[in-house]
């Protein structure tokens, strides 16, 4: 059962639902060597959240910090494959992971077509978005084109991951426990994509859009294999952000505004984590007439980026439309994140059988 909303002013809903035009411009080694700060680390082992400790194997997860500590317990990360797909361009496959009891997460894994082991690159988009976009044929064309793979996925208490939980609950009003276990589960993937061994893991870009974007800095931070980053509209400097955000139910914002809510997602503040991004390439974008992070707050989040980073500002989502229209959105990530594999791409598409039966069809999806 889905909670219901409004219309959704946020930008992640308003793309998502341009994918089937032309201009969409929808965008979509070892974790013990990984800790956070020592403060927060020291903290994470003291305090550890129980969560299914009921369930076999025992799940031990703590949710006030975006590392996977050395108190971390979670399962396996072999996969079940369930759909397996393609088209003249790309390879699309869903797999099932579950490392927490009663939390299934479907991957879809994209891979260009004659590309052995491509370059990958994350994408998280914003609540309450879907996977559905994965399903459509020129979404899927645009993430490999120049010979990447893709990852995608939805962040915890979103879409396929929404179930078992009183209408109460939800994204926000768990937001401690949906970053960290989300930001948990951006290195569970990357863990179970190096098992796979069928993409380059030397070069790991994310983008992240909303919240997404928020989960995506978390992760970096505490994670060294994510290289690149590119982030729209991150959500963050949580007491402004819940004060002003229009992502929040008037009803609902008293309570977030509680010292004591506000001080169990402080460790999770974006803003504290952006610093530890000055070894990465970065690249954050604002639009100034999103509501969900209100202008003073992308301001400050513009603030606490490393200096090496790029920062794009828009007054509106026109201006951001025309930028990134035909799906030239996603070049920058793909230009920083190493390169593509020319050679065999380019190869791969020019023998590919023009005007197929498969390539028509899926054109119209």
């Amino acid at each position: 059962m889905k909670r219901l909303f409004p219309p959704c002013t946020n930008l992640a809903a308003f793309l998502c639902a341009g994918l089937c035009l032309v201009t969409s411009a929808v965008w979509a080694q070892e974790l013990s060597k990984q800790n956070p700060p020592a403060a927060a680390a020291d903290k994470a082992l003291q305090v550890p959240d129980l969560s299914s400790a009921d369930l076999a194997p025992k799940v031990v997860e703590d949710f006030s910090t975006p590392a996977l500590t050395k108190g971390t317990v979670l399962g396996s990360i072999e996969g079940l494959e369930i759909e397996n797909d393609e088209d003249p361009m790309f390879t699309r496959e869903v797999v099932r992971v579950m490392w927490r009891g009663g939390d299934p997460i479907d991957l879809y894994v994209l891979k260009p077509v004659g590309v052995k082991k491509p370059p990958v690159i994350l994408y998280l988009f914003d609540y309450p978005t879907e996977t559905d976009q994965y399903r459509k044929a020129e979404f899927c064309r645009r993430l490999t084109k120049e010979g990447f793979a893709a990852v995608g996925f939805v962040p915890a208490l979103t879409g396929q991951r929404y179930h078992d939980r009183p209408m109460k609950e939800w994204f926000v009003s768990e937001l401690r426990e949906s970053l960290a276990s989300s930001a948990h589960d951006v290195q569970m993937v990357l863990n179970y994509l190096t098992a796979r061994a069928d993409v380059d893991m030397s070069r790991v870009g994310m983008f992240g859009d909303g919240s997404g974007a928020s989960i995506a800095i978390l992760a970096a931070a505490v994670d060294p294999r994510i290289k690149t980053l590119d982030l729209l509209d991150p959500w963050g400097d949580w007491p402004d952000w819940i004060k002003e955000s229009k992502r929040i139910p008037e009803k609902e914002r008293p309570d977030y505004l509680k010292p004591e809510w506000l001080a169990g997602v402080a460790p999770l503040d974006p803003v504290k984590w952006l610093p530890e991004l000055k070894a990465r390439k970065v690249r954050i974008q604002f639009v100034k007439d999103i509501a969900v992070t209100p202008a003073d707050v992308q301001a400050k989040i513009g603030a606490a980026v490393p200096q090496n980073a790029q920062i794009l500002r828009y007054e509106n989502t026109a201006a951001f439309n025309a930028a990134v229209a035909g799906g030239a959105g996603f070049d920058w990530i793909k230009q920083h994140a190493g390169g593509s594999t020319p050679k065999e791409y380019h190869a791969a598409r020019q023998s590919r059988p023009k005007n197929s039966t498969a390539e028509s069809k899926n054109s119209q999806q």
